[in-house]
């Protein structure tokens, strides 16, 4: 790596650990606001601290203070910055702790998931009522509490900023219903398909934070071209996710594998797959068919080869984007060595 990509990257996690710290110190106080009140006020903020603890990439943050830093943000005056990524951050947690619910997942970074957790709790204390519904409106209160911690740290943030995050929080949740609807119905549509990665991934995981970063220091021209690398990359990084999970160790990923399979969910790789075989879609129409039948289907028409092609393909869509900008020193190939990282991760 450049010397000027390694200082790029040793700014960035700098600012990264700030905004951990900054979230700690949030969830710190409101533990200890709640604890107060009454012993049991703050399980739901115990919940999302246990995730937040958990790890995860920080991937979202880390385009945030990317995108900051490549527009040429000072390290020394980052403070919305900071606010900014840590709300990105808990934003994540409030998604997780409802899409886990709505997979009905038990894992989620090698440990069981929220409303695994207190389902089991309520079911070993015999309390009243049924427990799955316990667990899961558990960590919907505390998805949504995580929800109203990320509004509140960007309160301060500048109007164009703050209309960034509003798109951002729009687009993801529009992209999560359809998500869900398209599953229950069983449509296997590849544009919708991909229309769902761009919002759910894309947009939100790279795009929108990247520009959210650019327009806290002040370099708005950039939202065009950090548009079309995000789009690319995010795509990318949504079919990364598609073969984890389909061929992935949950030993590895933290998180059960096959479930999107098993359940027929319509991930843009199978959607990919579906429009382009006709046998894939008559197996997905079919209640009973297994993960392992079609993973087999898939293996045998090179599918997994077909979506690692077209991963090479969107990530040099990717680089092309960022080809010709004006960008801080360094971070030209500190954002190409990052796209590299989000599309070929666990590889």
């Amino acid at each position: 790596m450049p010397a000027a990509a390694r200082a790029a990257a040793a700014a960035r996690d700098r600012l990264l650990a700030r905004a951990d710290e900054r979230i700690g110190e949030l969830l710190a106080g409101e533990h200890a606001r709640w604890s107060a009140v009454h012993d049991l006020a703050a399980v739901p903020v115990e919940a999302i601290e246990t995730l937040v603890g958990s790890g995860g990439k920080r991937l979202r943050p880390s385009f945030v203070i990317s995108g900051y830093l490549a527009a040429g943000g000072a390290e020394a005056a980052s403070g919305p910055v900071v606010d900014a990524a840590a709300a990105i951050e808990l934003l994540h947690a409030f998604l997780l702790l409802h899409d886990d619910v709505f997979d009905d997942s038990a894992l989620r970074r090698g440990r069981p998931t929220a409303h695994e957790h207190h389902a089991d709790q309520h079911r070993a204390a015999g309390w009243a009522g049924e427990s799955r519904r316990y667990g899961e409106a558990v960590a919907t209160l505390a998805g949504d509490l995580a929800h109203g911690y990320a509004d509140r740290l960007t309160a301060g943030l500048p109007a164009d900023a703050r209309r960034i995050w509003f798109e951002l929080r729009e687009e993801v949740l529009v992209g999560q219903f359809l998500d869900l609807r398209a599953a229950a119905g069983r449509r296997f549509d590849a544009p919708l398909a991909r229309w769902i990665a761009i919002a759910k991934s894309g947009r939100y995981s790279i795009q929108r934070p990247l520009a959210l970063g650019a327009v806290l220091a002040g370099r708005p021209d950039l939202i065009e071209p950090f548009t079309r690398f995000g789009d690319a990359l995010g795509e990318a990084f949504q079919l990364r996710d598609d073969l984890i999970d389909t061929y992935g160790d949950s030993a590895a990923s933290g998180k059960p594998s096959r479930l999107d399979v098993a359940g027929h969910k319509m991930t843009l790789l199978l959607a990919l797959a579906a429009a382009q075989n006709d046998r894939i879609g008559d197996l997905l129409d079919g209640a009973g068919t297994g993960a392992a039948t079609l993973i087999g289907e898939l293996d045998r028409l090179g599918v997994r080869e077909q979506v690692e092609k077209h991963i090479d393909e969107l990530v040099a869509e990717a680089g092309t984007a960022l080809d010709g900008i004006d960008l801080s020193p360094g971070w030209d190939p500190a954002l190409r060595l990052t796209a590299n990282h989000v599309a070929y991760r666990d590889r």
